[in-house]
């Protein structure tokens, strides 16, 4: 049970992790402000009015001292919601776990690092493409050598249905981008049973309830005879598509927000029928504000009395044998293996992805959805069905520059108390590892040790790389 956390300062994460772990979460997903994600430090003029608003805001390992504070980090998974910047940030947590003393072979870290999902849905990149899948394949290749319990690459399907895509689509392209990452693995000298074990799945989940199971049960097949004939993968282990099955933030409503306690509940069925080895609800408040203590811990809940009471971990696949649902579990599957076709004529998700040939294809399906619901097309119960009048007032989570304004004078304090020297040659060695094509990885590391700023890590980055440069898509 790993819910979603991260917001403001790292003060205020930390309090929020702790109520999390006090009552029951057995893992942390920890959320990151725009600023992080994007590389900016919080004194960035880019960072004004963003910092800690939808999560995190983290700058230099002295945030991630104060966040994890009195949380032993070789007793809980810790899932990093970040991408562009996830060398940095798994970086940050090994320099952290040093730091603390905990042996690396404990720790156990998630980082998402899934670059191609933020192309294709979420915008949250940075450098182009192919340098990008680079550093995907550094951590991945850093987490096999030297952190045997991180799980390098969280494929996230979650976002690109979130954007607009079709359940088939949302595995077909995770399969395609998992993919991707695994051919540049193998381009390194490594085989397909070293690593690919370590990769998790982060998977959405809202609207049908059978075509959701459905989906999960064709994805499993698919990613097994994937890893077997594509690239003769041989351990049964890596053949096991291991993932987090969230209820989906898209399925939520601000109309009526009590009636999406109703649907996490469904969708966290539908995530323990389908065979999820980890599940995070949204809470209920969650689609137009930072949820709140209480939102929070009803969602935690919901998961532990599927658990505990209504014995939803009892049994594995326990649909399997249903005429129907064999059924449309065989028509996902034919309908997942049509869209992974489609692309791969095109050149492959890499190739679909430059030309924005994706992005233009949920962009448009995200359009039609939207207008199903505004002509009532497509129901949705409180917003265009069974209505209650006017939509309530609802309690937003409100901006604190004041928070902001703290953290931005952490940021100088290091800044003054740091060694100039150490930073400046960190970075040095920093950037001829980049220009000489090495595993960043552990230069990033020796960088946050000496208290260097994720922006100035990732302006390096940026020197070198450059940017991506969005296709047109309309």
């Amino acid at each position: 049970m790993r819910q979603y956390s991260g917001f403001g300062t790292p003060e205020e994460t930390n309090e929020r992790i702790r109520f999390l772990l006090s009552h029951g979460a057995t893992g942390l997903n920890i959320a990151f402000d725009l600023p992080t994600q994007m590389g900016y430090d919080s004194d960035d003029p880019m960072a004004e009015g963003e910092v800690g608003r939808i999560g995190m805001a983290v700058d230099t390992l002295a945030d991630f001292e104060i966040a994890f504070e009195n949380v032993d980090l070789t007793k809980v998974g810790v899932s990093l919601t970040v991408n562009a910047v996830a060398p940095i940030i798994l970086a940050m947590y090994q320099a952290l776990a040093e730091k603390k003393g905990y042996p690396l072979s404990l720790i156990s870290a998630t980082p998402q690092n899934d670059i191609l999902k933020e192309l294709i849905a979420r915008g949250a990149w940075i450098f182009p493409v192919e340098p990008s899948v680079k550093l995907v394949g550094d951590v991945i290749e850093h987490s096999v050598k030297v952190l045997p319990k991180t799980n390098p690459v969280s494929i996230s399907g979650y976002h690109i249905r979130e954007a607009g895509a079709t359940a088939a689509q949302e595995m077909a392209y995770a399969i395609l981008i998992a993919n991707a990452y695994i051919e540049d693995m193998l381009g390194r000298g490594f085989k397909v049973d070293e690593f690919v074990h370590r990769f998790s799945f982060n998977f959405d989940i809202f609207g049908n309830f059978w075509e959701t199971i459905a989906k999960f049960r064709a994805g499993r097949k698919l990613w097994a005879r994937n890893l077997k004939e594509k690239f003769n993968a041989k351990e049964k282990r890596s053949m096991c598509m291991r993932g987090m099955f969230g209820g989906g933030g898209f399925g939520l409503t601000k109309a009526q927000p009590e009636l999406n306690i109703v649907r996490s509940a469904y969708y966290a069925l539908a995530a323990a029928l389908s065979g999820a080895q980890t599940t995070g609800l949204c809470t209920y408040d969650e689609a137009y504000t930072i949820p709140t203590p209480k939102a929070a811990l009803i969602a935690l809940r919901t998961c532990q009395l599927l658990m505990e009471e209504v014995g939803l971990r009892d049994t594995v696949d326990p649909l399997a044998g249903s005429y129907f649902v064999e059924t449309i579990t065989k028509e996902m599957e034919k309908r997942i293996e049509e869209e992974m076709s489609r692309i791969d004529k095109l050149g492959g998700i890499i190739q679909a992805v430059k030309t924005g040939y994706v992005q233009r294809i949920l962009a448009n399906q995200a359009y039609a959805f939207q207008k199903g619901l505004e002509t009532g097309e497509i129901r949705k119960v409180g917003v265009n069905i069974y209505r209650e009048g006017e939509d309530a007032e609802v309690e937003l989570h409100e901006y604190n520059p004041e928070a902001a304004e703290r953290q931005i004078e952490r940021l100088k304090s290091v800044k003054r108390a740091r060694s100039k020297k150490t930073v400046f040659e960190s970075l040095k060695e920093l950037e001829r590892a980049l220009r000489e094509n090495k595993n960043v990885v552990p230069y990033l590391v020796e960088c946050c040790k000496s208290y260097a700023t994720v922006g100035e890590m990732a302006g390096v980055m940026r020197e070198v790389y450059g940017e991506f440069e969005e296709p047109s898509i309309f």
